[in-house]
């Protein structure tokens, strides 16, 4: 199975935040147990599977860089949802799709996969820009592992500050007791991170406040309209689904709110 172009680089970019995060723990654990002489080093661990008996430092430090990598591994979907625009297009879908009234319609696989789609498309020109600056480069052999790292990361870290709110990162700021920092350069990573899971929550929810508002209107004009003509029995929902998903689809609402979500992030 041949990618895209597009595709190409939003898998090249999943790799470098997961070996982002896989390189911030191994200079934890190089921290932690170090070989003397070696805390300016910054390769890649090799496997060894051996059942034996850990007799010195440095085969602690392997076992643990090897922790560290599974641990990573296994973190990578959380990664992709929380670093990246998916966290706000999927909510917002499911708002629409409880807003319309439709239960399961469309179907979650539908909405998980639609988000994901669009969350590559709006990520292609961050992951484009981590490819030409960073990834090339390094397979190339022109960039060393460290320097690679953090060109990628830079991206990456320019995209979150841009949908982060001041107000979140003030909060994280004051919550982790550092001291203001005078350029963007100087907020941590594990501060930024928190601060653009909270503002992407903030943005969807009222994104889905609004796309509540029109549905909203039919629903209780269909609700007096019933009590009006002593239907009372009669669930609203069955006479206003109808009228939702023929307003729906005579605005083109679809594009409507697939154009709203990728304008958001501009």
């Amino acid at each position: 199975m041949r990618l895209s172009a597009n595709q190409k680089a939003f898998v090249l970019g999943l790799l470098v935040i997961v070996g982002f995060f896989f390189v911030q723990s191994h200079a934890f654990a190089a921290g932690v147990v170090s070989e003397p002489g070696s805390a300016d080093s910054f390769s890649l661990p090799s496997v060894n599977l051996n059942m034996g008996d850990m007799s010195k430092p440095t085969e602690l430090v392997n076992v643990l860089k090897i922790v560290l990598l599974l641990t990573v591994l296994t973190l990578a979907p959380a990664i992709l949802v929380m670093m990246t625009s998916f966290t706000r297009v999927v909510i917002v879908l499911s708002f629409l799709r409880q807003s319309l009234g439709a239960q399961q319609m469309p179907p979650n696989q539908v909405i998980v996969g639609l988000s994901l789609f669009l969350s590559m498309f709006i990520m292609t020109p961050t992951w484009t820009r981590i490819q030409n600056d960073a990834l090339t480069p390094y397979m190339d052999g022109q960039m060393e592992q460290k320097e690679a790292f953090a060109k990628a990361e830079a991206p990456i870290r320019e995209f979150m500050f841009g949908q982060t709110r001041e107000k979140d990162l003030e909060l994280f700021l004051s919550l982790s007791k550092q001291a203001k920092p005078q350029t963007r350069d100087d907020v941590p990573t594990h501060v930024l991170i928190p601060s653009f899971i909270v503002s992407e929550l903030n943005t969807a929810f009222q994104m889905g406040f609004m796309l509540y508002l029109p549905f909203l209107v039919i629903d209780m004009v269909v609700s007096s309209i019933l009590m009006a003509m002593g239907m009372m029995m009669l669930p609203p929902m069955t006479i206003s689904l109808p009228f939702k998903l023929l307003l729906f689809v005579l605005v083109d609402g679809w594009g409507l709110v697939v154009g709203s979500i990728v304008k958001s992030f501009g």
